[in-house]
């Protein structure tokens, strides 16, 4: 499993339940890893915060938290077995459309894309402005397909074959 090193406790059962959501889900168990380790900034910490307070491995913002029951503080105190749960519970909404990797990081980082062709545009300049690393072209919009290629960027060279 890529990424696997990195998960500090509970990792058999993290792998194990990993793999578990990611069959639920129809997707790549490679994919939700990197999802997770994306949005940890690259270390699957379950306990990181940002500045905004989204938290955990996921980043689950404080609104959608509540949304599935729950709070960012009590998802930071949670293992993190207990806080895949939570991954699954907010993915489960997106089950079937799902097709790829770039897909299943658009349910966690802008759920409208998900389903969409590359060429779907977000055009909130906030948006742009918080996220450079995906306005390649420095437009203030960020596409889907620029997604995909700042995505490929972060994938380490020795996982590639899992994204093909």
């Amino acid at each position: 499993m890529i990424f696997e090193e990195l998960i500090k406790e509970n990792r058999p059962e993290f792998i194990d339940k990993v793999k578990h959501i990611a069959n639920n889900l129809g997707v790549k168990p490679e994919h939700l890893m990197f999802v997770m380790w994306f949005e940890t900034a690259h270390t699957l910490n379950h306990k990181i915060q940002n500045k905004i307070r989204a938290t955990g491995l996921i980043q689950f913002m404080p609104k959608t938290a509540y949304e599935l029951g729950t709070s960012v503080e009590e998802l930071k105190a949670m293992s993190n077995l207990e806080q895949l749960d939570y991954v699954e519970k907010y993915l489960a909404r997106f089950k079937g459309k799902l097709t790829d990797y770039v897909d299943l990081y658009c349910a966690v980082f802008y759920p409208a894309a998900v389903g969409k062709a590359d060429c779907f545009r977000i055009t909130s300049d906030k948006v742009a402005q918080q996220n450079p690393i995906f306005d390649l072209n420095k437009d203030l919009d960020i596409t889907k397909a620029e997604i995909r290629q700042a995505l490929l960027k972060q994938i380490p060279n020795n996982y590639r074959e899992y994204f093909q």
